[in-house]
């Protein structure tokens, strides 16, 4: 089998609020599609950003590809992943993801088989987590507390929030209104989107220490490895990280620094389908959990796969306007705070161009 052509589309479009974590404030969304087609009639789907420089690697990548065989999938990651040419992480490995990806949708394809069961499947539905608790213009405390509320009600059984943009008393409070709200029988989970300093987030570790806090996400910038540490061994809470780590290298640093419970690769960003099963068996081999970073279509078959698999964070309608548009087929939270992982050959991510066509930028 051979690539013979490939297609690259960028999409973009407003938020209807603007949403803010703990550093950065978004006003839009960004996507990307990549389609590669066979000689065989198969055409394989990758997905992934669309930030200008994405963009430019996007377009080099897919062009590179034309002419090699999908099956050797090891080869293309190899081909592309030059750091003395392209570099050793952001964009370059971006864009290498969502070739990788399409790769395996089409390897997926070709046998007949969903991703996860060509991979190695573990199980057919995957325990979620909703990603909100974003600082927004005129959200009060109440009205805080009634967004959470309302996750738990669509059947969710564990929420996550954002803090750092206040001081950590605030944020303190805010935590805890939350955990009143929802009850105790609710994982709480707080990402600070590497805001803090480490001692600012020991403080705010302590403050909340009693609120039965799952995870402390990114406390500290990705690279403070020692801030990590420091912060493991003073707050009583379990740490998270690496959706800003690159490759197995990256994740093997951050394993290394002995501070983080729970590892969160995206593989939209981290080198696609092909290293995202790498840095799940070294974490399962540190006895870590994995828990992905991003878009719940992108990963729901690679958490199907892996048996560290933890929780798939999942973001709700009300963060994104066109929620139920991207794909032929969104996945919705059941009863029992899980989502059916899709049961067709491929990685699950087919496209809604008619539903996308409206955003598209280039």
């Amino acid at each position: 089998m051979k690539i013979i052509s490939s297609e690259v589309a960028f999409y973009e479009w407003p938020r209807r609020v603007p949403i803010t974590n703990g550093l950065h404030t978004y006003t839009k969304v960004t996507h990307s599609v990549v389609k590669l087609h066979t000689d065989t009639g198969l055409t394989g789907v990758g997905v992934g950003g669309g930030r200008t420089g994405e963009r430019e690697f996007l377009k080099s990548f897919s062009e590179r590809v034309v002419g090699m065989d999908p099956f050797f999938s090891e080869a293309i990651w190899s081909t592309l992943w030059s750091p003395k040419i392209s570099g050793r992480r952001g964009y370059e490995t971006r864009a290498l993801s969502t070739i990788d990806f399409a790769v395996w949708d089409i390897k997926a394809k070709a046998a007949g088989l969903p991703l996860y069961a060509l991979l190695g499947g573990t199980r057919e539905r995957i325990p979620t987590y909703v990603a909100g608790g974003y600082y927004t213009k005129d959200k009060d405390l109440d009205a805080l507390a009634k967004e959470m509320m309302g996750y738990v009600a669509i059947g969710a059984r564990a929420v996550k929030m954002k803090v750092g943009a206040v001081s950590p008393r605030e944020d303190a409070e805010r935590v805890k209104i939350v955990r009143e709200a929802i009850g105790p029988d609710v994982k709480l989970m707080v990402d600070a989107n590497c805001a803090y300093r480490f001692f600012d987030a020991i403080s705010f570790g302590r403050l909340v220490a009693d609120y039965d806090v799952f995870w402390f996400e990114e406390p500290v910038q990705p690279d403070d490895y020692d801030g990590m540490r420091r912060i493991a061994e003073a707050v009583p809470i379990t740490l998270a990280s690496g959706e800003n780590e690159y490759t197995k290298h990256g994740f093997r640093d951050l394993i290394a620094a002995q501070a983080v419970g729970i590892l969160q690769p995206d593989a939209r960003y981290t080198g696609g389908v092909t290293e995202f099963m790498k840095i799940a068996a070294l974490g399962q081999a540190h006895g870590l959990a994995i828990c992905p970073h991003g878009d719940q279509q992108a990963h729901l078959h690679l958490m199907a796969s892996i048996p560290n698999g933890l929780m798939i964070e999942y973001y709700p309608r009300e963060l994104d306007p066109t929620w139920g548009q991207i794909y032929l087929h969104t996945p919705v939270i059941g009863s029992d705070g899980c989502i059916p992982v899709p049961t067709e050959p491929g990685n699950g991510c087919e496209p809604n161009d008619e539903g996308l066509t409206p955003y598209r930028i280039g």
